[in-house]
């Protein structure tokens, strides 16, 4: 597996290796030796899997609130995102600061996404897929967001504002200035 750091400290980007002939391919996409390697010991307890049937379907900026904190590891098996982790961690000098990648299946990159960052996404195609692996199971009390769309944030998303795609939970989030301080 091939990894790539960011400018911030803390995400990583991943590429499991990919093996293909005439019937597929076969490809290792998770390892608990190799990960841990990588990040440091981590241990997942749940897996989820969403379905955005439309491109420019923005999901988040999510994440839950310590005791329920979670990291994840997501990956996209069709189709393709505009993945987000953004820093909230409070006293980090790259507060408020982000990274972004493009996930797809063709790609097979994952996005490794620490606890103290936000997470969110937009498709680029129809019918995206993506799975992602969290370190803490989900807790609706710790359920946490921020706006998609802050303009102290400045996300690039590849979506016109306008016809982006959002749940209504997700058009309520406060800006991160308004945020508590949940990581420090």
């Amino acid at each position: 597996m091939d990894a790539k750091s960011f400018a911030l400290a803390g995400p990583l980007l991943l590429k499991p290796r990919k093996f293909g002939d005439a019937r597929g391919f076969f490809s290792e996409v998770y390892n608990q030796q190799v990960f841990d390697s990588l990040v440091g010991e981590v241990r997942f307890v749940q897996d989820n899997h969403s379905l955005s049937a439309m491109p420019g379907t923005i999901r988040g900026l999510h994440f839950q609130a310590r005791p329920k904190a979670q990291g994840k590891l997501v990956w996209v098996v069709q189709g393709a995102i505009f993945d987000v982790a953004l820093d909230i961690r409070r006293s980090s000098p790259t507060y408020g600061q982000y990274v972004s990648a493009v996930l797809s299946a063709e790609n097979w990159c994952q996005l490794w996404i620490p606890i103290g960052f936000a997470h969110g996404f937009c498709t680029t195609e129809p019918n995206t897929q993506v799975i992602y692996k969290v370190t803490e199971f989900y807790s609706g009390a710790d359920d946490k967001g921020i706006a998609w769309n802050d303009p102290d944030i400045n996300i690039e998303w590849p979506v016109d504002p306008a016809k982006a795609v959002l749940s209504e939970k997700d058009q309520a989030h406060p800006r991160l200035a308004d945020l508590a301080v949940y990581f420090d």
